[in-house]
């Protein structure tokens, strides 16, 4: 008997409930209908092809680029009882030709593919002579060379609906901003589709930004303060500085692993495997290098580094606190990346209008680092979604900057850069400002002009947010064709002849460096807050059992159970099976291979 989509939500997924309008996009997905779906990363994506795929008909296939993510995705399937397999590179031959076996007898109710294999002409026959639910592209952005992750091969993705026109076909996504949801739209012919637009926030994370100066400080302070023992990211812009970075943690005495596109490909891997399975593990890694992973209980995201772009930023940011608990999204940045990425955007291959959008999304972001609003309602008005009041959940909101006339700092900074020819960076010019004696300041005559030592009221650190701010206004721009030196902006007179006020905000520059002496110490107590030592107890025992289940089964701790719902266990105290099933998370096949041990530990307290 055909089940119905809240039947399966309840029973293999152990949910009561749908969120925001996935029930509606299973329902067109169900009756047939393409979609294009976006929602933000911990908003349920993949329930929206997942249940469609176990209504209908015939297999799902789900398009991927990334193999670990496929890996993890049905390592949790199966744990639920679906029927699902990979079919990508990591398979060996005989491996891959059982699963096409089992394609073709109609063994599988979802089969996750990477574009490569699923555009093969051999697959795409085999394809032909199977009954299949529906079509699930997911990393939909990839599509787009407006995107922040384009890949040239989900280009190919069309020839979908020229071969399987009535196997519907969803589209999903959990970034994509105006001209990007056109291109996917467009690229992948789902112009007779439904737009699917949920809401762009994740309240349970807090923005967070810094200055770069004293960077590691900061990190190191932010990671004891807040997230001691728990597992997180660190995005660095270059190999060596990941490495660099990863090893200087371990030397501070945390978990830290590496991971970028020049490891031997073994051993990333094995980085990759040992962050997603154990607890507590820190993994630096690469931004341009997409880790597609799938761990919901990543309680924080630093970078280092500034990403190229706010749809690159929300991504990697939302692979923070995707099970909805309190995690944070770090970020310090300074001029020297606001060089690099210009200089990144100038000198690639791209033609000029793709390289115009990415000049503006690198303002839009340079824009939102350096606001005085609440950031959460900057980074979703960019998403062209609007938060009424402010969030009270970042640094902004937290501690609210002050903002003072900065009309003459920026007289004095804009004139400096104008009377030593335009062509040097901030280093150089905030050199003259202060008036210090260097060999290169006295060997171009510097020390002789007017504007020589006239801001020595601001200290060095102090300048270089001025100028940070100064290029966010757009009020001095970044000369890519020279070597990075700064040229005045179009809008500079009025502020010269002061006919126009500059407002500037007040960096707060202390820096914390005081060590915590529970850094080592492995305890969740900032995600996951109980009101007693009895109910803390029991919320370790049931992560400890978890992991020795998981160890045994080989798989991470989250695909036995999520930790909303160990925290579930802690706060409803189950004492019969039936009262077990109750919990959100829990369906039969969990409730049937979990439910009895949990119970002991559960009942061991009491």
């Amino acid at each position: 008997m055909t089940k119905t989509p809240h039947e399966i939500l309840k029973n293999v997924f152990g949910f009561d409930s749908f969120k925001g309008r996935q029930a509606e996009i299973i329902d067109h997905a169900i009756a047939g209908g393409d979609a294009l779906v976006l929602m933000p990363t911990g908003g349920g994506k993949s329930l929206c092809y997942q249940i469609p795929a176990l209504c209908r008909e015939g297999v799902g296939v789900v398009v991927s680029p990334l193999i670990a993510l496929m890996r993890d995705q049905v390592s949790a399937l199966k744990q639920l009882g679906v029927r699902a397999k990979v079919l990508n590179s990591s398979l060996t031959q005989s491996e891959a030709i059982e699963v096409e076996q089992q394609i073709r007898k109609g063994l599988l109710d979802l089969v996750y593919v990477s574009p490569e294999k699923l555009l093969s002409e051999s697959f795409l026959n085999l394809l032909e002579q199977c009954q299949l639910s529906l079509f699930a592209i997911d990393e939909a952005h990839c599509v787009s060379q407006w995107g922040h992750d384009f890949r040239p091969e989900y280009l190919q993705l069309t020839t979908l609906n020229a071969r399987f026109k009535n196997v519907p076909r969803l589209a999903l996504t959990a970034t994509a901003d105006g001209p990007t949801r056109k291109d996917i739209t467009e690229r992948l012919d789902l112009g007779s589709g439904r737009l699917f637009v949920s809401g762009f926030d994740r309240p349970n994370i807090k923005y967070t930004i810094v200055s770069k100066e004293k960077a590691k400080q900061k990190l190191l302070a932010f990671i004891e303060e807040n997230h001691s023992g728990e597992s997180g990211i660190v995005y660095c812009l270059s190999r060596s500085r990941v490495e660099s970075t990863a090893k200087w943690l371990t030397a501070e005495g945390f978990k830290a692993l590496h991971y970028h596109a020049g490891m031997d490909k073994f051993q990333r891997q094995s980085n990759q495997d040992t962050f997603i399975k154990e607890e507590g593990i820190i993994m630096v890694a690469t931004i341009a290098f997409g880790m597609g992973i799938d761990k919901p209980d990543v309680r924080f995201v630093a970078h280092m580094d500034l990403p190229k772009s706010l749809e690159s930023y929300y991504q990697e940011t939302g692979r923070a606190g995707r099970d909805g608990l309190k995690s944070n999204a770090w970020l310090a940045y300074g001029l020297e990346d606001l060089a690099k990425i210009s200089n990144f955007i100038e000198s690639s291959n791209a033609g000029p209008e793709q390289k115009r959008i990415e000049r503006q999304k690198l303002n839009a972001l340079l824009g939102y680092c350096e606001t005085t609003r609440c950031r959460r309602q900057v980074l979703l008005e960019y998403f062209n979604e609007t938060l009424e009041n402010p969030c009270g959940n970042c640094d902004t909101c937290l501690e609210p900057v002050k903002s003072f006339d900065g009309t003459v700092a920026a007289q004095k900074a804009l004139s400096c850069v104008y009377r030593t020819g335009e062509r040097f960076g901030a280093s150089y010019v905030i050199d003259v400002l202060l008036g210090n004696d260097t060999d290169r300041i006295t060997q171009l005559d510097h020390h002789k002009l007017s504007t020589y030592g006239i801001g020595k009221e601001y200290s060095q650190n102090q300048w270089r947010s001025i100028f940070r701010q100064l290029v966010a206004k757009r009020l001095l721009q970044v000369d890519i064709e020279g070597h990075g030196g700064y040229r005045l902006g179009d809008n500079t007179k009025a502020v010269l002849r002061g006919e126009e006020t500059v407002l500037l905000r007040e960096e707060n520059l202390s820096v914390k460096t005081g060590r915590l002496k529970n850094k080592k110490s492995g305890k969740q107590k900032n995600s996951v807050v109980f009101d007693n030592v009895q109910d803390e107890s029991l919320f370790d025992n049931l992560r400890a059992h978890r992991r020795e289940l998981a160890s045994e089964q080989k798989v991470p701790p989250f695909v036995i159970f999520h930790d909303t719902t160990l925290v579930a266990m802690v706060e409803e105290k189950p004492k019969t099976i039936k009262e077990f099933a109750q919990l959100s998370g829990v369906g039969k096949a969990k409730l049937e291979r979990y439910g009895n041990s949990f119970l002991e530990i559960i009942n061991e307290i009491e």
